[in-house]
């Protein structure tokens, strides 16, 4: 009688997904078949006139953390550009320095720019690496993909242009998880120990004191993060969103808990993002949510989502969201993407940030690149490989490799629910957990290790952290990724220099602090929240006065700026040194004998020569 039941409630509950799967289908091919639609709410970025002398969107400017300077606008005219804005109709949601985050009607961007937009449909990689068409709102009055001109408007004078957003995708796995009988990884003990972080975790170092950020679809406080004790704020709305404590897609609580599974005891600072469409994967407002996350002045700012770029030049919303990544890093904030599921990833792909590649760790603890993660030489920054190492990621497909708890009922939650292998997890579609893995995961591993890292020896640069990783990490020689790369002895495309050993870039880390003195950070920018601001957001750090006088003007190709004021320098951080020995007691004389000085008999080579030990598998600090 029982089997009876169970069996009627299983054939329901099919027939059940049966349905709102035809449903779906049937809704999709009724808006395939009808007119494109303009979206109530267009996002946008405006550029005020930058003081420099070169437009943020010229199509030749490289933007990064040397010259992002030249695309400062005067205060003044920012706050001028705000009023005008806001009286022309449109929203004014956030505003910086370089750039202010807007949203309105087409109407009003018609009106407002005396222009006329239209919806065009291009190739893309979506989410889950779905080759797909996507819409792109576009302004036919200039060749750069998404940009608004200004001249012969009412803001010719105030604005060099505006950035029309464009959709950016969850670097998530495919729909289609395979059974809960495939090999899998647990977090936090498997993922922890795939990392190598444990060894780290037993040393002391578990991220305490660092504050990282991560955008993605917003953060669900699930009961699995409430019974280990884990610190995390609500989620902090990005422009356009609503519902703190909910995340609709369930994405971003989920892959918050690898970013946990490696740093324990960071800070998280969760950013939501505006998300549409049917599962809630297609991010609108990229920029306006980074510049957020940048707004709380974390340590580190984690990302899970992009953008397939393969050949420049970038668009007119890329340029603007490369400016923000390039403004953060200059201000001494790690940033982390991921390189993407197929993708040609960006901002995975700036020279500012490090990109998050993927290894396959089987079951023996093997390792091969993951055929599901991106990995390649840029089009658009000659030279720049990514990614510069790797977390854990499984396997095409459909890199269903690791459990992570999402909100009940959220989409990922349904969605992946029930099945078998390839077209399920076994879970139920309530039950609050999901497999899954892809790029996205990797991102948050690497931003773990980056926090124990800065925990081991706070005054470390964002290139500085970046090396340590690159520098520590496992070598992986065996498998191809998704862009067709093969993994090859040394760094390559396929996994950069390899999968993350946590264990060995906080050893060298505390070298680097112990051993070496240490040179103060001198931050070449930071892009304050304008003040006032919309909405109104404290500045975390205080606020640079203008660049007086202004830069020359600059042509591309840009030379890195020199600020005119320069920065205070940060407070050095002591080093890690045992106390110094108590005054002699004897008379006023010290006893006599070489007195050794902090710091002093290792020279640059010797520490080299101690990190390569560690690189080597040994402990220099072991007895």
């Amino acid at each position: 009688m029982a089997a009876k039941k169970a069996g009627k409630k299983a054939s329901k509950k099919a027939s059940k997904k049966a349905s709102k799967k035809g449903a779906s289908a049937k809704r999709a091919e009724a808006a395939a078949d009808a007119e494109p639609q303009f979206p109530r709410r267009i996002y946008g970025v405006a550029s005020p006139h930058s003081m420099g002398g070169t437009s943020l969107f010229e199509a030749d400017a490289m933007i990064d953390q040397a010259t992002v300077a030249n695309f400062g606008s005067d205060p003044g005219l920012v706050q001028a550009a705000v009023d005008r804005l806001e009286a022309a109709g449109l929203e004014v949601l956030q505003a910086n320095s370089v750039m202010i985050n807007i949203a309105g009607s087409r109407r009003a961007y018609e009106r407002a720019f005396n222009t006329t937009l239209e919806i065009r449909q291009r190739e893309t990689v979506k989410s889950f690496g779905m080759e797909e068409v996507a819409e792109f709102i576009e302004c036919p009055e200039t060749d750069i993909d998404g940009l608004i001109p200004t001249a012969g408007s009412d803001f010719e004078d105030l604005l060099e242009g505006v950035a029309l957003e464009e959709p950016r995708y969850l670097m998530a796995a495919s729909p289609y998880p395979p059974s809960v009988d495939y090999w899998h990884l647990d977090v936090p003990g498997d993922v922890s120990a795939g990392c190598n972080a444990d060894r780290a975790h037993r040393g002391g170092m578990t991220g305490s004191g660092v504050r990282v950020a991560m955008v993605d679809s917003g953060w669900f406080r699930h009961p699995y993060f409430v019974q280990r004790g884990y610190r995390a704020d609500d989620a902090i709305l990005g422009p356009g969103t609503a519902n703190l404590l909910v995340d609709e897609n369930g994405h971003g609580t989920g892959e918050s808990a690898n970013l946990f599974a490696v740093a324990p005891d960071i800070h998280l600072q969760p950013v939501k993002a505006q998300l549409v469409g049917t599962l809630h994967t297609v991010l609108v407002n990229a920029t306006g949510a980074f510049n957020a996350a940048v707004a709380l002045n974390p340590d580190i700012i984690t990302n899970s989502w992009g953008f397939d770029f393969r050949f420049g030049p970038l668009s007119a919303a890329s340029q603007a969201l490369a400016a923000s990544v390039a403004a953060a890093a200059a201000s001494g904030i790690v940033v982390v993407f991921s390189s993407g599921n197929g993708h040609f990833g960006f901002p995975g792909q700036h020279p500012d940030v490090i990109s998050a590649g993927g290894v396959f760790m089987h079951n023996d603890g093997s390792l091969e690149a993951s055929s599901y993660a991106s990995g390649f030489m840029s089009n658009i920054y000659p030279g720049r490989r990514t990614p510069d190492v790797s977390g854990l990621v499984g396997m095409f497909p459909g890199a269903k490799y690791i459990m992570l708890p999402v909100p009940e009922r959220s989409d990922i939650d349904d969605d992946l629910s029930g099945g078998t292998h390839p077209n399920g997890d076994e879970t139920a579609d309530d039950d609050g957990w999901a497999a899954f893995s892809g790029t996205s995961a990797a991102a948050p591993m690497v931003a773990g290790a980056a926090a124990l890292i800065l925990q081991a020896c706070p005054s470390l640069s964002p290139a500085q952290v970046r090396s340590i990783l690159m520098s520590t990490a496992t070598d992986v020689t065996t498998g191809t990724n998704r862009n067709g790369n093969t993994a090859t002895v040394g760094p390559d495309t396929a996994t950069g220099n390899g999968l993350i050993d946590v264990h060995k870039a906080v050893l060298v880390a505390k070298l680097r602090c112990r051993l070496l003195p240490v040179t103060p950070i001198v931050l070449p920018i930071h892009v304050p929240p304008l003040v006032p601001v919309h909405p109104p957001v404290l500045p975390l750090r205080p606020p640079l006065q203008p660049l007086i006088p202004p830069v020359a003007p600059v042509r591309p190709p840009i030379e890195p700026v020199r600020p005119l004021r320069p920065f205070a320098p940060v407070e050095p951080l002591q080093p890690l040194l045992p106390p110094p020995p108590p005054p002699f007691e004897g008379g006023t004389e010290a006893p006599a004998g070489p007195q050794q000085q902090p710091g002093v008999g290792l020279s640059e080579e010797d520490v080299a020569f101690l990190e390569q030990m560690v690189i080597d598998g040994e402990d220099p600090f072991e007895s």
